[in-house]
């Protein structure tokens, strides 16, 4: 089959253990949903789930994604390029998304995602099938009554770009992914991401981070309802090496976090990510802004000493230290999994040596192809020993601190496998590793006390007796802490026996069904008890259709997101509720039920098959859903 190179590294990415996710391509969109209810009671005026909003509304019809550039001048001629043109008609992917309430104004909420929505701008090729040819980008969903709904844009510098803004994308890629958000307290809004594909179709991977700044287009003065708005720049923060296969040097899972406190440092951007080297080495980097994402200073390693790290995240206290926390993996037999910290006292000239705040027994999927290789993540291609169908996943923490308070606690939330749950599997499949290694995964939650140095014992947040929980996130405000993560417990193919011992959403044949939810818990800075866990999405939803790799493997993304400002708390996640259903016609016999997503090929004379000549009619449409959190 024919497949753009980009998309090919992508997903060659997306199957090598603790290497670079595949790049992923975000969409503009205008998103209309339902609204949701606010509700000023309880602790600290939480909000109440609601209707779900979808953020990324690319349904069809014509001109719902709308530029930057038209969004901020509206009476400036309309651009509708090839690839806004087919993000506003994709139905298309989305997923790894982000939100960042305006802590200004709260009716301004902005998502993020890896958008899809673009790719396939280019025409047909001699069967009829739409060319995989387009930019996968970074989305900028902007709501400005409080998530109510949204309006969808990419943000500007996607290849093909032609409004005024895209001169201001001082960056060279032709794709880009992992998208994270931050406000400052002066209206502006930055966006980080990492670069992946060469602009000259070469199978070169930049690897460079990037950071995108918005601002209010009357300055901090102006209305606050225009924060943020304002395209103003994207410029390179860490260059990675133009080296084939994401050998060379690249960089990827990015953090980001502006300082709002009345700190000395007030107004520093903190960027931090993970670099990769063509020699399997990874490293923890951090680079600070110091007038407001113009530049950025010389990225500095944070993790000496420590042989594999990924998933970096940013907090920074009310006395402006800046505290970032990272995964440790287990390796060489010279450190196991861990949550690591590492801090700045000095506004992120320097920082401490990493720390330990925990041990744990680290939750990650995986399984044997039937070639006997390592698998993440398994469907048609790669299809695995155990017979199953699963997005790829693992342990990863999450961080952040309130700076508005007046102390200086950092929280952290991790999946970790929970204690005395390892069980055989009975397959290849694991939950914990390949051959076999089961067991349960659980949220869990703990403290770093700057102040004391102090670190608060690991607990679970709402350990469900049947259920796998992934991806969570937490967010911290007005002395509440408020989480939500990914959740099987309405999984209906897997019960008390057998959710230990199989992928969400697969039964013992192989067959899926919808199987995950998000559910969201708040508790007491102070202590006590996590608040019964309330469900936030409206829909139950199947993660595990394949619809990458050329409609062969799922993909889920890395995360989740949640923000709270106030009396407003917002959760985004990906979701596959809009996804058509369907068969592939290359499957001589159908290994699964469940799995397949609408396609349409035809089998020539030679025995191979065309490409999918009905990439738009819904078998691609992953989405970013959002809600009210409590």
């Amino acid at each position: 089959m024919n497949v753009h190179p980009a998309t090919a590294l992508a997903d060659r990415a997306a199957r090598r253990a603790h290497t670079p996710l595949p790049p992923r391509r975000t969409r503009l969109l205008i998103v209309v949903a339902a609204a949701g209810l606010l509700s000023l009671s309880g602790v600290a005026a939480a909000s109440i789930p609601a209707s779900d909003v979808r953020l990324t509304n690319d349904n069809g019809q014509d001109g719902i994604y709308a530029s930057n550039y038209n969004l901020n001048h509206p009476g400036a001629p309309v651009s509708k390029d090839s690839t806004l043109r087919e993000c506003s008609t994709a139905r298309g992917r989305q997923n790894e998304p982000a939100v960042a309430i305006n802590p200004r104004d709260r009716r301004v909420v902005v998502g993020s995602a890896n958008d899809y929505c673009g790719v396939f701008n280019a025409g047909v090729d001699a069967d009829g099938a739409p060319v995989l040819s387009g930019p996968i980008w970074l989305g900028y969903y902007r709501s400005e009554n409080r998530g109510t709904s949204f309006q969808s844009s990419l943000i500007p510098g996607y290849p093909g770009d032609n409004t005024p803004y895209a001169a201001r994308a001082r960056i060279r890629t032709a794709s880009a992914g992992d998208p994270v958000l931050a406000w400052d307290r002066d209206g502006r809004l930055f966006a980080a991401a990492e670069s992946s594909d060469d602009p000259a179709g070469s199978p070169k991977s930049f690897g460079d981070i990037w950071v995108a700044t918005y601002a209010n287009p009357a300055g901090a003065t102006g209305a606050t309802l225009n924060d943020g708005s304002d395209f103003q720049r994207s410029v390179i923060a860490a260059n990675g090496s133009a080296d084939p296969n994401f050998l060379g040097k690249f960089n990827d899972k990015t953090a980001i976090e502006a300082d709002r406190t009345a700190s000395s440092c007030s107004g520093n951007v903190y960027l931090a990510w993970s670099r990769f080297t063509g020699d399997g080495g990874v490293a923890i980097y951090v680079s600070r802004s110091t007038d407001h994402g113009a530049t950025f200073s010389t990225p500095m390693k944070v993790s000496a000493g420590i042989h594999d790290v990924q998933f970096p995240d940013i907090a920074v206290t009310r006395s402006g230290r800046v505290h970032i926390t990272f995964r440790q993996f287990a390796a060489q037999g010279q450190q196991g999994d861990a949550v690591d910290l590492v801090r700045s006292t000095d506004c992120g000239k320097t920082f401490s040596s990493p720390r330990v705040l925990t041990t744990f027994r680290a939750m990650g999927v995986a399984d044997l192809t039937t070639a006997g290789a390592d698998a993440r993540d398994c469907g048609d291609d790669p299809s695995c020993q155990s017979g199953y169908t699963f997005f790829r996943a693992d342990s990863g923490p999450r961080s952040t601190a309130d700076q508005g308070a007046k102390n200086e606690l950092v929280h952290v939330t991790y999946e970790a496998i929970v204690p005395g749950s390892e069980t055989p599997t009975g397959t290849t499949f694991g939950w914990a590793g390949a051959n076999g290694a089961g067991g349960q995964s659980a949220v869990y939650y703990l403290r770093y006390n700057g102040d004391t140095g102090t670190v608060s014992t690991p607990a679970s947040i709402d350990l469900e007796p049947a259920a796998q929980q992934l991806f969570p996130d937490l967010s911290v405000d007005a002395g509440v802490i408020h989480a939500l993560w990914w959740d099987s417990r309405n999984d209906l193919n897997n019960d008390t026996s057998s959710f230990r011992q199989r992928p969400v959403g697969n039964d013992a044949a192989g067959d899926v069904q919808a199987s995950l939810d998000v559910y969201a818990s708040t508790r007491s800075v102070t202590g006590g008890s996590w608040a019964p866990a309330q469900r936030m999405s409206d829909t139950t939803t199947n993660p595990n259709y394949e619809q990458f790799g050329g409609r062969t493997v799922p993909f889920a993304g890395d995360y989740l997101w949640i923000d709270s400002k106030a009396d407003l708390t917002y959760g985004v996640w990906t979701d596959w509720r809009n996804t058509v259903a369907g068969v592939d016609q290359r499957e001589v016999t159908q290994d699964e039920a469940g799995a397949d997503v609408l396609q349409c090929r035809t089998k020539r004379a030679d025995g191979s098959f065309t490409d999918d000549t009905c990439p738009r009619a819904g078998g691609l449409d992953q989405n970013i859903y959002g809600d009210l959190a409590p």
